[in-house]
């Protein structure tokens, strides 16, 4: 499972809901949601 920092509960959370993005740059990226508070969370090179 992949991980990303959340920024309300400050500390990495496990993602979930995760799809992968492209950026318009076209970098890929991790786009999805905290489990623990629902805030959501984003991970450039995921």
């Amino acid at each position: 499972m992949a991980q990303a920092y959340c920024v309300k509960c400050k500390k990495k959370v496990e993602v979930k809901d995760a799809k992968e993005v492209t950026m318009k740059n076209g970098r890929k990226a991790l786009k999805g949601v905290c489990p623990t508070c629902g805030t959501k969370v984003f991970k450039i090179g995921g």
